[in-house]
């Protein structure tokens, strides 16, 4: 299944996990997405991530 926004799929995927207390969530793996979770990472929006090799 192809995303049309990736990043919008993300970011909607954070958000749904949030409202719903979630404390893990898993997203597809693609460069740009590991360079954004690393930036809410630094910046404090997240605690942690794992990347996990298939």
């Amino acid at each position: 299944m192809s995303m049309t926004d990736p990043i919008a799929d993300y970011l909607t995927r954070i958000r749904n996990a949030i409202r719903v207390q979630k404390n893990k969530v898993d997203i597809p793996a693609s460069n740009i997405l590991k360079g954004i979770t690393k930036i809410l990472l630094d910046e404090g929006y997240i605690k942690s991530f794992t990347e996990i090799e298939d």
